[in-house]
C-alpha cells in the first residue's frame, strides 16, 4: 500500500465510515427493500472511496448521500422490470408483517404512525423521511433530492400536515408533536 493509498484510507475512516449509519437509513428509504438497501450503501461506499480525492471536504453528508441517491437512479435505470416470483416477493416482506405473533407485539401508536407515513405520497415519504427521520438539513435534503430548499420546506409541511391529520382521526393527536 503506497502512502497517497495509505492517506486516502485514513480520510475515508475519518469522513465516511462515520456517515455509514445516515446511509443504511436514507437508502432503506428510498429501496423499502433491506437487501436491495444495502447493495445501494455497498455501491455508494465504493463510489465514494473511488472519487474521495475529488471531494473538497465540505458537507459530507451532503456528497454522500448525493452519491448514494445517483446510484440508485443508476441502478433503476439498468434494471428492466420482472415478473414477481410470488414466493420470492414474500421472502422480502418485513418479518413483522409475516409474522402474527411480532404483529401483534407493535403498539397500536407505532402502526397508526407508520401506516400513516407510509400513506403519504412518495415525494412526500422521501422529504419527511430524510428530515425528520435520517435528521439530514433542509439544504442537504434539498440537494439530495434536486429541489429547491423551498420545495423541500413545502413538502414537510404538507407530509407533516397529512400525518397530523391521520394521527387525529385515529384519536392520537396528543402524542404528534410538530417540528
Amino acid at each position: 500500500m503506497t502512502s497517497t493509498d495509505a492517506s486516502r484510507t485514513e480520510r475515508f475512516r475519518t469522513l465516511v465510515e462515520p456517515e455509514v449509519g445516515l446511509l443504511y437509513r436514507v437508502a432503506h428509504a428510498l429501496e423499502r427493500n433491506g437487501a436491495d438497501a444495502e447493495d445501494l450503501v455497498q455501491e455508494a461506499m465504493l463510489r465514494a472511496y473511488r472519487s474521495l480525492d475529488t471531494f473538497d471536504g465540505v458537507n459530507v453528508r451532503g456528497w454522500l448521500v448525493t452519491i448514494l441517491r445517483n446510484a440508485q437512479r443508476n441502478l433503476h435505470r439498468r434494471t428492466r422490470p420482472e415478473a414477481v416470483d410470488p414466493d420470492v416477493a414474500a421472502a422480502t416482506v418485513d418479518p413483522v408483517e409475516r409474522d402474527p405473533a411480532l404483529l401483534a407485539e407493535r403498539s397500536d401508536v407505532e402502526r397508526t404512525v407508520l401506516a400513516a407515513v407510509d400513506a403519504l405520497d412518495p415525494v412526500y415519504r422521501d422529504t419527511v423521511s430524510l428530515v425528520d427521520v435520517d435528521g439530514l438539513t433542509y439544504a442537504e435534503a434539498a440537494e439530495v433530492l434536486g429541489v429547491p430548499i423551498g420545495t423541500i420546506m413545502s413538502r414537510l409541511h404538507r407530509g407533516r400536515r397529512q400525518i397530523r391529520d391521520r394521527l387525529a382521526t385515529a384519536g392520537l393527536m396528543g402524542l404528534w408533536v410538530a417540528t
